[in-house]
This record gives C-alpha cells, sequence and structure tokens, in this order.
C-alpha cells in the first residue's frame, strides 16, 4: 500500500491541556489575606485554616519581608500580623501600613501574640487594628473572629 492510500486518522480532539475544572467560578477571586508570621508551625497552621475559609494566604516570614510586600503588593482582604518578629515588630510594621501606605489604611489588621503584654495589645488598638488574637488559638476561635472581616472583603471585590 503506497504512503497515500493510508487512510488518515480521524479528528482527535487536542489533549495536550488539560479542562480548567476548577471549582472557582469565573471571575471571582479569592480574597487574599497577608500572614506576617516567623513561626513556620504556626504559619501553616494558619494558612491551611484560612485557605479552607476561602483565602489565599501570601505570607512573610519576617518584618523586613513584610515591609517589602506592603510596599509591592496590592492591597489584600486581610492582615494577619505577629506583634513579635524579626527584624520589624508588628506595631512598628502596623504604623507603616496605616499611616505610610495610604492604599492600605482600610485593610483590617489584627494581631497574632503569644504575650497578652496589655501595653502592646492597647497601642496596636490605638494605631488601627480591628483586634487581636492570643496564641495558643483554637480553630474556631480564630475562625469566628476573622469572618467578621468577610464583609469587608466583599465591598472591596465589588469595587
Amino acid at each position: 500500500m503506497s504512503e497515500s492510500n493510508v487512510p488518515s486518522e480521524p479528528d482527535m480532539p487536542d489533549l495536550s491541556s488539560e479542562p480548567d475544572v476548577s471549582d472557582e467560578p469565573k471571575g471571582l477571586e479569592k480574597p487574599t489575606l497577608l500572614l506576617v508570621e516567623d513561626e513556620d508551625d504556626t504559619a501553616d497552621l494558619v494558612t491551611l485554616i484560612m485557605e479552607g475559609e476561602g483565602y489565599q494566604v501570601v505570607r512573610a516570614a519576617d518584618g523586613r519581608e513584610a515591609m517589602k510586600m506592603i510596599e509591592s503588593l496590592p492591597p489584600p482582604a486581610l492582615v494577619l500580623l505577629d506583634m513579635l518578629l524579626p527584624f520589624a515588630d508588628g506595631v512598628k510594621i502596623l504604623d507603616y501600613l496605616k499611616y505610610k501606605q495610604p492604599a492600605w489604611k482600610q485593610v483590617p489588621v489584627v494581631m497574632l501574640t503569644a504575650d497578652s503584654n496589655a501595653r502592646d495589645v492597647r497601642e496596636s488598638l490605638e494605631l488601627g487594628a480591628k483586634d487581636y488574637i492570643l496564641k495558643p488559638f483554637k480553630r474556631a476561635a480564630l475562625v469566628a473572629r476573622l469572618r467578621r472581616f468577610r464583609s469587608f472583603d466583599s465591598e472591596k471585590l465589588a469595587s
């Protein structure tokens, strides 16, 4: 049989690219949560919990990395900020994002702390933090306290 007499293969669909089968509705992005936490175990736990709550979690592992992210990223829906960090503490970062980065001024910030030092908690609330959570925390308590900010997420996504 000559090559010209070989029957051609039927048109086959191109399977080289996988279809989009994600559960996410088209056009809706997950709200972003900036997590500033230097302890890997805590960061991994918070990430797991908050991704389960529908957030895309971006992490800074120290104060210097957080400052760079604040300068370069668009404002997230929520910031979860550890008080005790290498290079810059949580109060300094909070002051920076609330007063030196106008686009971030309305972003809710929740402080995470293992130390319930009344002075630090008071100072962070006076600088604009919306709440603080003591470590170690219970999953249900973290979720309940952070769900209060979901209305902010919806308003931000609508604009």
